[in-house]
């Protein structure tokens, strides 16, 4: 059972980079929707990669089982680890400002309110609260997401680095 299981994600490192993309994607969603944590500005910029990741996967996959080009499948392949490894630069900052190890962005965020009025938008900004990217929204033993998000990316994007030097993409 487990060498089956290993062996489908094995076996087609596109799929698995999709899947385990919108699995990353998925629990971020639970997280805020679920359980109300809501995101900074630079917790949405972490999800833009694996968005990305799931759209070159897809594509990949479609051309790989319609025997498409094998040096452009390599290549947008390649454009999917690329942005696992930006998602974790991205990661690896957002923790700094975290940290405080360095200044992170000028822009906070807040939920988006549209088709109200002027006056209806101004009363409604008021209880709103403003998310902080130098604040995590939520820790386990001290880590917060955005630490988390670091091991997956790397993890994702070593493994796709792995299919291709296998020669499995």
């Amino acid at each position: 059972m487990v060498g089956k299981l290993i062996g489908f994600f094995v076996e087609n490192p596109p799929r698995t980079l999709v899947l385990l993309s919108a699995a990353t994607l998925l629990t971020v969603y639970i997280f805020q929707y679920g359980f109300g944590y809501q995101p900074c500005q630079l917790c949405y910029y972490q999800r833009y990669p694996y968005f990305a990741v799931i759209g070159l996967g897809l594509i990949v996959m479609i051309m790989q089982s319609q025997g498409g080009n094998p040096g452009v499948v390599s290549f947008l392949f390649s454009l999917m680890v690329l942005a696992l490894l930006l998602d974790a630069g991205i990661a690896i900052f957002h923790m700094g400002v975290e940290q405080r190890w360095w200044e992170g962005l000028t822009t906070c965020s807040s939920p988006i309110i549209s088709g109200i009025s002027i006056e209806e938008t101004l009363k409604a900004l008021n209880p709103i609260p403003i998310v902080r990217c130098d604040v995590p929204a939520w820790t386990l033993f001290g880590i917060s997401m955005a630490g988390y998000n670091i091991p997956v990316a790397l993890g994702l994007a070593g493994f796709g680095v792995w299919g291709k030097l296998t020669g499995r993409i």
